[in-house]
């Protein structure tokens, strides 16, 4: 049994210890998107195949996001950090040794991403929603904002250390200081989340179902049949949507650097717009949080989808330095709520004792589409010979993450099984 409550002092310090390890933890998928063009120069291989670091990066990410989840579940978010913090440091320091894109690749894949970043990803978003209860939406988006936290702070001092020292001193640097690091705050993260709160379902706690969400407008109480549909057809919906939307998302975060590059303007200024876009990113998602807790998840990914395909238009006619800088920004400012938003509509929409399960399989479902966005686009590339064609493949991923966010709003609102939804939430 816990010493500690939801919602107390403890759980926002907690909060904070959790911010700072998804920080160090989530340093690996956004430093391989730096050193890529470094990479395809020393390989010597084509955009694509420079890209398939950061696509088995994140397809690692992402099934291992499901092992970390269960390992957390039965020995506590502390020990699985211990594991990642040992990934992290031997995936940066022999990614530093490889001698091919396969071997730098394949350590990528297996140690930074299925060890290393999926540590610090879904167990510390599953612990955070059972430490938080009246504040769950915006607490969430604290500690996904970790994520971008990474994304503001590495690319620019990793871009220094390639300028200065070479990448593969950079990655060893990063080896060691994120390694120890996450090693460290792993220890203050040793206790266990109140078992009132991991236990509580609309059958065992009086006012549970109030407690495990917050229906908005345009919301129902979590039922057997969320959106008045089949369990895992509703599940494969947000999964598919989960891919649509990170696939959109992949092409600017993976392939600035090199856009920047291929426009003259140099790699250390594609560095500059990255973080600039996922420091964006973290105001994003704080506010995103504060949003959900109003509105509710489903209509928070509805307008995160349509602001980041707005963002995505406005990357085509961008071609000035300064117009990539303040497109940048306005990226990162309107999609990164959009992650976050599905944990909380797995939280609102499924019963409590499923919503861990199906919160790792759309997360999983994210990071896919990161991975086969960061490809595609690359691929692309070398078809086309130019970023224009893979800015439309992504805005038409977009428009399939919007078209099923709309749907999904639209049977809340009365449509098709809105009866059912509004019957169960009285």
């Amino acid at each position: 049994m816990s010493r500690h409550a939801p919602d107390s002092r403890y759980a926002w310090t907690r909060l904070f210890v959790t911010l700072l390890a998804m920080t160090l933890g989530s340093s690996a998928m956004y430093v391989v998107s730096v050193v890529l063009p470094a990479a395809q120069a020393e390989f010597g291989v084509a955009r694509a195949d420079a890209s398939l670091p950061y696509t088995l990066l994140m397809v690692g990410f992402g099934l291992g996001g499901l092992m970390m989840g269960r390992l957390a579940d039965r020995f506590g978010v502390s020990n699985v950090l211990l594991l990642g913090s040992a990934g992290l440091a031997a995936g940066f320091l022999l990614a530093a040794r490889t001698e091919s894109i396969l071997a730098f690749a394949l350590v990528h894949g297996l140690l930074l991403g299925a060890v290393g970043s999926a540590s610090a990803f879904a167990p510390l978003v599953a612990d955070t929603a059972l430490w938080f209860v009246r504040r769950r939406g915006i607490a969430v988006a604290i500690c996904a904002s970790g994520n971008y936290v990474a994304g503001a702070i590495w690319p620019p001092l990793v871009q220094w250390g390639i300028e200065h020292h070479g990448w593969r001193l950079t990655y060893s640097a990063m080896g060691v200081f994120c390694g120890l690091g996450l090693a460290a705050l792993s220890f203050a993260l040793r206790e266990r989340p109140p078992a009132a709160v991991a236990a509580a379902s609309p059958a065992s706690t009086p006012g549970a179902a109030s407690m495990a969400a917050s229906p908005g407008p345009a919301t129902a109480a979590p039922s057997s049949r969320p959106f008045g549909l089949a369990p895992n057809a509703a599940l494969l919906l947000l999964c598919i949507a989960g891919v649509a939307c990170c696939v959109a998302m992949s092409m600017p975060q993976v392939h600035i650097v090199a856009y920047c590059g291929d426009l003259g303007y140099g790699a250390a200024r594609g560095a500059e717009m990255l973080s600039l876009m996922l420091a964006c990113g973290i105001a994003s998602r704080l506010v995103s949080g504060v949003i959900c807790d109003r509105i509710g998840g489903v209509r928070t990914l509805l307008l995160g989808s349509t602001l980041q395909g707005l963002a995505l238009l406005l990357f085509i006619p961008a071609n000035s330095l300064m117009s990539l800088y303040v497109v940048s920004a306005l990226f990162g400012l309107f999609q990164g709520g959009i992650v976050p938003s599905y944990a909380i509509i797995v939280r609102e929409h499924f019963p409590a004792a499923v919503a861990g399960a199906r919160t790792g399989a759309v997360l999983m479902a994210t990071l896919f589409g990161m991975a086969l966005g960061g490809w595609m686009s690359g691929k692309v590339f070398d078809l086309t010979g130019s970023y224009e064609a893979a800015f439309l493949n992504g805005i038409a991923w977009n428009a399939l993450n919007l078209s099923i966010a709309g749907w999904l709003w639209w049977r809340l609102r009365g449509g098709s099984g809105g009866a059912r939804l509004k019957a169960a939430s009285a």
